[in-house]
């Protein structure tokens, strides 16, 4: 028979014993500064050497002094000891508690900031967005080469995407206002992945198959940027937010520099259609990633800190009116504020289209040097950008926490964002090298980045509510300004024969919309 026994027993030792304790560590039990009690159950009756025992009584005891094995055995969060005495088994069952012991000091790795997620894997999101779109580019040769694509075909097909993307950015930002940024960006990933994935097999049925799967991938694509930018407001507080912007559109940026390196050896290896469908991959994969760490608020995340909240909460802008619904467009247009960043996004669209579709034609026709075939052109140009966005995002920040006013700071950084890239195509005529002239191109671009600290943020500033539609309506009036300035370009050049005076235009451009900038932005709440 087992039975649980009720003791109470004083018993020196002859010295300090050391104990070791998965939850304490090693501690030394010093004589005058160890105090041991237990508590016991039972529920077998029994007697023996002294001690009592009754069914369902409890029992304590303790011992202060120096302590040996005996008491140490019962030391703990609780467990058995079996004895025999008399013959019997005896089994107590015990829990006791430590005083006076020192508990060793166990270093925490401090949690990464929840913010620090969501931004990396809008990061990534936007890296592969770009991706996506560069894959296309490469693979256009081989599967122009395999279905015998005219060059005004090709044509066709690249220029598909926009026209999808110009109808789904205002939708898609006022989508992510209503719903989320974390729904909607995940429904345009796997959107724009699947149409990544079937571009290869539309490619072989028709030409209007084709175009319909190009125009659904711009449409998904459409999506990102004004998602993005309902998203990062919610996240981070204002003097963050530009940093968050460049961390993203450093992603966007390098997404070239991947896709172009990657995409032919890629394609070396798995072909063509497996090419597409490895970057699809990606993209569902990133989807599972994002679906379970991130939500469209912190204030629904699971896992973020009081204090990382209190943050963000704190450094939101406060409105004293809460608005039910968008402004209507004659309230939107009748803002100078909004005209500002309005005229922003056209220049800088028309710029940046300029410089990316253009540059290469420029450098044949100049300089007989064939860009596209050129290393840097694949990666430098690119790279320069992701790092001067987020070099220029960290200074906006640094700035605004130093007591520069917001508006102070946009304009300072959009100024360098126009400025810096209209003296850059002025000095293009004075370069007598193509590596000088690259140079000036990779400064142009470079500089056209501080623009994301500029107007990008400034819709963020103005209107935190709707960033997502204003943004998505301003993209979607910048994108046919792009649209424009690529198409236009070439009539201007035929025109007059010179690409340098299409340059100075829009070198001309760019000063204009500094000034315009400069006159009417403000960094003040306008819709909420």
């Amino acid at each position: 028979m087992a039975s649980v026994r009720s003791c109470v027993s004083v018993k020196p030792a002859a010295g300090p014993a050391r104990y070791r304790s998965a939850r304490l560590g090693a501690a030394s039990l010093e004589p005058r500064s160890l105090r041991i009690s237990a508590s016991c159950s039972s529920s077998l009756p029994s007697a023996a050497d002294g001690c009592s025992s009754s069914r369902g009584v409890g029992c304590a005891a303790s011992s202060s002094g120096r302590g040996d094995g005996a008491v140490a055995g019962l030391v703990g969060d609780g467990g058995s000891a079996r004895r025999r005495v008399g013959g019997r088994e005896v089994v107590a069952m015990c829990s006791a508690s430590l005083e006076g012991v020192r508990h060793a000091a166990v270093p925490t790795v401090p949690a990464l900031p929840e913010r620090v997620k969501a931004v990396a894997l809008m990061a990534a999101v936007m890296l592969l967005c770009n991706a996506d779109r560069v894959v296309m580019s490469v693979a256009v040769v081989p599967l122009a080469a395999q279905h015998g694509w005219s060059s005004s075909f090709v044509g066709i097909v690249q220029s598909s995407f926009l026209w999808g993307y110009v109808f789904s950015s205002m939708v898609g930002g006022a989508l992510a206002d209503k719903y989320g940024g974390k729904k909607v960006m995940a429904g345009a990933a796997a959107l724009w992945s699947l149409a990544t994935f079937l571009t290869p097999w539309a490619a072989s049925q028709s030409a209007a198959v084709l175009l319909a799967v190009r125009v659904l991938f711009g449409i998904a694509e459409g999506v990102a940027f004004p998602t993005m930018s309902t998203f990062l407001p919610k996240w981070f507080p204002t003097h963050e937010r530009a940093t968050a912007v460049g961390v993203s559109m450093g992603g966007f940026h390098l997404g070239n520099v991947v896709s172009f390196l990657a995409t032919p050896i890629i394609m070396s290896h798995i072909g063509l259609a497996g090419t597409f469908a490895f970057f699809a991959s990606l993209g569902y994969l990133w989807i599972a990633v994002w679906l379970l760490n991130v939500e469209s608020d912190p204030i629904d995340s699971r896992t973020i800190s009081k204090s990382e909240l209190q943050l963000i909460l704190a450094g939101r802008s406060k409105s004293k009116v809460k608005g039910d619904k968008f402004p209507s467009l004659r309230e939107v247009f009748s803002k100078m504020g909004m005209w500002a960043i309005i005229v922003a996004n056209v220049i800088n669209n028309w710029g940046y289209f300029v410089l990316l579709s253009w540059m290469p034609v420029y450098f044949k026709t100049v300089y007989d040097v064939n860009l596209k075939q050129a290393a840097w052109f694949s990666a430098i140009p690119w790279a320069v950008m992701a790092l001067s966005g987020y070099v220029a995002g960290a200074s906006a920040d640094y700035l605004i926490k130093s007591g520069v006013s917001t508006v102070r700071v946009r304009k300072i950084m959009q100024s360098i964002g126009f400025i810096g890239p209209g003296v850059s195509l002025l000095c293009l005529r004075f370069a007598q090298t193509p590596s000088i002239a690259a140079v000036i191109m990779t400064a142009a671009l470079g500089l056209s980045s501080c623009s994301q600290a500029g107007y990008f943020c400034n819709v963020q500033d103005i209107a935190p509510q709707y960033a997502g539609s204003l943004h998505g309506m301003t993209n979607g009036i910048g994108v046919v300004a792009a649209i424009v300035s690529t198409v236009g370009a070439g009539y201007f050049v035929q025109w007059l024969g010179s690409f340098q005076a299409f340059l100075t235009l829009t070198a001309v451009l760019y000063f204009s919309a500094t000034i315009f900038y400069n006159t009417y932005a403000t960094g003040d709440l306008i819709f909420d």
